[in-house]
């Protein structure tokens, strides 16, 4: 079953074509990857699953319900790609804020932040103010808020940008973790590598449309890694959806 599904999308900014006839289907329990330069449109689809924008034309759906219900988004984590905490709470602070947003009870909110900072490995250092954390501990507390409602869904925008090679092999493996619970993820990233490693499908864009759409497997031929693969479908002709 289909978690995401985008039918014939077409959205504009102005005179600017930011998605030209988008459609995209992916399965609950899948880590995808949205890949594409700068420009391409890959924000864009972020923004409409999100309920941050609506599309011109088309429909957009998570599990069934319209994106621009809010009960779509009931189910959903999200980490953008600059989080802004402010620097005087600590990260406990932080996550009892976005439990408020959640309507937690007291009980239920403490035991739902106990459980994400296990899960990131941020128990440790949680009562520390967020001013004094590292790159990679700050992008762990705000994948820790993305999981405070268990969502099903969790959307990720360069998560591990910045981060220094162990910073990125944690994130990478707390999200190992998380396909094995069977969260579906949606992952919009530069890092190609990362990606490889992390996600079991992707669609390439290029100028608001889809160039190409698969698995990773099938996408990357052997002696090609995925940096090949994308290098060679955007500077090549645009294909069809």
């Amino acid at each position: 079953m289909s978690i995401i599904s985008l039918k014939a999308i077409e959205k504009k900014f102005g005179k600017v074509t930011a998605l030209n006839n988008v459609s995209l289907d992916i399965e609950t329990g899948e880590s995808f990857a949205l890949l594409g330069p700068n420009g391409a449109g890959k924000t864009s689809i972020i923004r409409i699953l999100l309920g941050f924008t609506k599309q011109d034309s088309g429909t957009a759906s998570i599990n069934g319900i319209s994106c621009s219900d809010i009960e779509a988004r009931r189910g959903i984590g999200y980490l953008p790609e600059n989080l802004r905490i402010p620097p005087f709470l600590s990260g406990r602070e932080f996550l009892k804020r976005n439990a408020e947003l959640f309507q937690m009870t007291r009980m239920d909110a403490d035991k739902a932040i106990d459980n994400v900072l296990e899960i990131t490995g941020m128990k440790e250092r949680a009562n520390e103010r967020t001013a004094n954390y590292s790159k990679g501990m700050f992008q762990r507390i705000g994948l820790a808020a993305s999981l405070l409602n268990t969502p099903k869904l969790l959307i990720l925008d360069e998560p591990t940008n910045g981060l220094d090679p162990i910073g990125m092999r944690e994130f990478r493996l707390i999200l190992e973790r998380l396909k094995v619970d069977k969260v579906t993820i949606l992952l919009n990233s530069h890092i190609l590598s990362e990606v490889e490693r992390i996600c079991s499908s992707a669609a390439i864009m290029n100028k608001g449309s889809i160039v190409v759409k698969d698995t990773i497997e099938n996408l990357v031929r052997d002696g090609e890694s995925l940096e090949d693969v994308f290098v060679r479908v955007v500077s090549g002709p645009a294909l069809p959806n």
